[in-house]
């Protein structure tokens, strides 16, 4: 598991490199950090996934239509992102740090070693989804309020990790919404960045990934 958590460190701290340029400031700032914060975060997503287990099968009672699917997302790319970070994990755990190894070396071997590059697009394509779906939301009339109303509802029935997540996306989403077109720009954004980022750990020469990796990283906030 201490493996699992500097792979899961290295891999906020590369997206924060990625998008440092976002981060430092300008319209698409919050919607960076929350990107950053609630869905490559190192943190423990343990309690909200635990609360969805617990309750999914009547997440209509107390959250709108609308807004299950994307709840629905969300979990699924959880316990993909667990997968995948378990066995980067595990291959990082068995790779002591040769000297002169660098920790961007160190994850690029077990990357590959790993592979499962099918899934790795599939998991781009579920957090895209789920920025798409936050998008869609804001234009929903009243949702706004009715997350809001739910704040109680939630709380008693033991969501409020959740809550707090359908909520900050949904502000998130809502300031960009007042520019014309801004979602769409930053959820382009990050599916070129990623994408060429997943073709280079695949694809590019080890040492120019490793290059690349460590400049990431560098630029890291």
């Amino acid at each position: 598991m201490a493996s699992v958590r500097a792979v899961k460190a290295l891999q906020a701290r590369r997206f924060g490199g990625s998008y440092a340029d976002m981060l430092a400031g300008g319209e698409h700032e919050a919607a960076a950090r929350f990107f950053l914060e609630e869905l490559y975060s190192d943190k423990d997503y343990a309690e909200r996934d635990a609360q969805f287990a617990r309750i999914a099968g009547a997440m209509q009672t107390f959250f709108p239509a609308q807004v299950v699917q994307t709840a629905v997302a969300l979990a699924e790319l959880h316990a993909l992102t667990e997968e995948l970070d378990y066995q980067m994990g595990e291959v990082w755990a068995t790779r002591s740090t040769a000297a002169g190894q660098t920790d961007a070396g160190r994850y690029v071997q077990a990357w590959r070693e790993v592979g499962r590059r099918n899934e790795r697009m599939r998991q781009l394509d579920t957090v895209l989804g789920i920025g798409h779906d936050m998008a869609r939301l804001t234009r929903k009339p009243g949702l706004g309020l009715m997350l809001r109303m739910m704040r109680g509802p939630a709380s008693a029935a033991g969501l409020d990790s959740l809550q707090r997540f359908l909520e900050a996306g949904f502000d998130t989403f809502a300031r960009m919404a007042r520019r014309r077109d801004s979602a769409e720009v930053f959820l382009r954004t990050v599916k070129e960045r990623e994408n060429d980022l997943i073709r280079a750990l695949f694809d590019a020469p080890a040492v120019t990934c490793e290059t690349e990796l460590q400049r990431l990283l560098g630029l890291a906030r």
